[in-house]
């Protein structure tokens, strides 16, 4: 099968409801310097690498996966991750099809192709096999960081190297009792004589912690407390043919077997310091937006895999004389799977459009680029869009990836719970995107802060938001039918917010957009309480909100849009229900 050409679904995501125009003409403002007579042949260039990736996921990645499960990713010897044969293989065929050169510079012999594809890509391999995705996220992801946080040196020293597919990286965060809470970090680093520093620790769970180089958060000598004493560094695993740091465990998980899972130790390693000292927490969070959003690519990627496989399924087996998938319940709950599996593409594919945008300026504004106004305001509105749905992408396919695959074991019966059958995979899989770059918790209340922040400093957007949706105003202006359904949610849900927000912090009188007095009071605490029914709220806005502007585009989409609205219109009342029941 292909993941592309076989999807038509995709294949209108890919055409409409990504900003191409915009896209290439950042990435190619002159097209013939790069062998092309056009945008238009540009894109028809970057389909065809997506529609080949699409049959590389779809048949050998796909076909390899169970093996890669049962066997594992590999081994630890003297020190080092050494791959497995099915792992091994993987990354053969990787490097023949250029994948670790998708997006990297061409100047370190990469192919400067957009972020959207490599995102895109992710999702492909991650519907054949979610483990093949975390290990292969880790070269390119490695080498985007390694370009936009690294000195020149280090730039032309290891990207060449992610390219060929020599090396890949880590992100060294979590410590043995430290994992949401980063102000605990205790692995020290000592300054040297010549600027760098020698890192003594030890960090667990790593994800592709062999892989041959790793950022790690550190505490300085004199540092302070907390968050805000951390710096960041990057650290070679090999110098001089001796090794610098040790993998010394591959984790036994429920899941994601060919995926290693490392605890790496630090003994006098030497690192180059990233940025300033103490400013490593900031750093780390710039460079999560990626990560979290290629935690969504690999959610989205299995939320296809079980969906796709129940419906295959069910569509085979016959009970009472007919397929199961004509029986009405279970048609009904296919049904749900899948608008919530288009829905959740459409609010993916319109989010990495917006990051694509931003990666590009971010870069720029690094290399201290000035940007003309017109520049100036691309990039901060997709800086807004990426701090908005950051959170929401990674709660949201996350937890809709765990409940999908469940539901997905329940209609194949007592043949989901064997393990002859992948679905029962897909759904122990889908754990380990609920847990790492940030469990569901912890995007819940970064988007709860968010909200809190943009309720109480720009009173005057909320309140315009709100008259904007009235019902009433939308009867007035003859809108039409989807943009008054939409309108009626969002002003429905932006009112209950509101409240939700002013009964729990309880500010006195013109003190409700005073931000130092709500920071401050005690009731901050009760409205915690209500994060992740926000953050689903949220999540939810944001999918109507994107279906809603496809309609504009293509008066097709309008039933997928009706569709969603009828799935999720009763969870906001639930929602609703629980914030009043828990306020009062």
């Amino acid at each position: 099968m292909n993941y592309y050409i076989d999807e038509p679904e995709w294949k209108w995501l890919f055409h409409h409801a990504i900003d191409w125009q915009t896209i290439l003409r950042l990435y190619y403002p002159n097209p013939t310097e790069d062998d092309f007579e056009s945008h238009e042949e540009i894109f028809e260039f970057l389909e065809e690498m997506i529609s080949h990736t699409g049959k590389w996921a779809g048949t050998k990645i796909a076909d390899r996966s169970e093996r890669l499960d049962r066997e594992g990713a590999g081994t630890i010897e003297n020190g080092r991750t050494i791959p497995g044969e099915a792992l091994a293989q993987l990354y053969k065929e990787s490097k023949e099809m250029d994948i670790f050169a998708m997006v990297l510079p061409k100047e370190h012999g990469g192919l400067g192709a957009p972020t959207t594809l490599q995102l895109i890509l992710l999702e492909q391999i991650s519907r054949g096999c979610p483990a093949s995705c975390a290990q292969l996220s880790f070269f390119t992801g490695t080498g985007e960081i390694i370009n936009r946080l690294c000195p020149q040196e280090l730039r032309d020293k290891f990207i060449p190297q992610i390219v060929k597919g020599e090396i890949s990286g880590c992100m060294c965060l979590t410590e043995p009792g430290c994992g949401s809470d980063l102000g605990m970090i205790s692995t020290t680093a000592t300054v040297q004589q010549d600027g760098t520093y020698l890192l003594n620790g030890n960090k667990i769970f790593i994800t592709n912690g062999g892989g041959g180089v790793g950022f790690v958060l550190a505490r300085t000598q004199e540092a302070p407390e907390g968050l805000y004493g951390l710096s960041l560094f990057f650290v070679e695993q090999e110098i001089d043919g001796k090794l610098n740091y040790h993998i010394t465990k591959n984790e036994e998980k429920m899941a994601l077997h060919g995926s290693f899972t490392c605890e790496v130790v630090f003994e006098n390693s030497k690192a180059h310091l990233l940025g300033e000292e103490n400013q490593g927490f900031k750093l780390m969070l710039e460079f999560m937006n990626e990560a979290r959003i290629c935690v969504g690519s690999q959610s989205l990627g299995g939320i296809e895999a079980c969906t796709a496989y129940a419906r295959k399924y069910a569509s085979e087996r016959v009970q009472f004389g007919k397929p199961i998938a004509e029986l009405p319940l279970l048609r009904r709950v296919l049904e749900d799977l899948e608008t919530e599996r288009d829905a959740i593409r459409a609010l993916f594919v319109d989010t990495v459009s917006h990051f694509d945008i931003y990666q590009h300026f971010d870069l720029q504004k690094r290399r201290k680029k000035e940007f003309s106004p017109d520049e100036k305001r691309l990039y901060n509105k997709s800086k807004m869009w990426v701090r908005k749905r950051t959170p929401l992408i990674k709660y949201y396919t996350s937890e809709a990836y765990t409940s999908m695959s469940k539901v997905a074991i329940q209609v194949l019966g007592g043949y989901g719970f064997m393990k002859e059958y992948p679905v029962e995979r897909f759904h122990r899989d889908s754990f380990g995107p609920l847990l790492y770059e940030g469990t569901s918790q912890i995007q819940s209340l970064m988007a709860l802060k968010d909200t809190l922040k943009y309720i109480f400093t720009k009173p005057n957007k909320l309140i315009y938001g709100l008259c904007k949706t009235h019902p009433l105003l939308s009867i007035v202006l003859f809108r039409p039918k989807h943009r008054r359904k939409y309108y009626a949610v969002y002003y429905r849900f932006k009112k209950k917010l509101l409240k939700l927000a002013i009964k729990n912090l309880r500010p006195k009188g013109f003190k409700i957009f005073a931000v130092k007095h709500w920071q401050s009071i005690e009731n901050i605490e009760k409205i915690m309480v209500h994060a992740e029914t926000l953050c689903q709220g949220l999540s939810y806005i944001e999918t109507l909100r994107v279906l809603h502007e496809h309609i504009a585009l293509d008066p097709s989409r309008e039933k997928l849009f009706c569709d969603y609205l009828t799935l999720v219109k009763p969870r906001l009342e639930a929602i609703y229900c629980d914030w009043k029941e828990r306020s009062s």
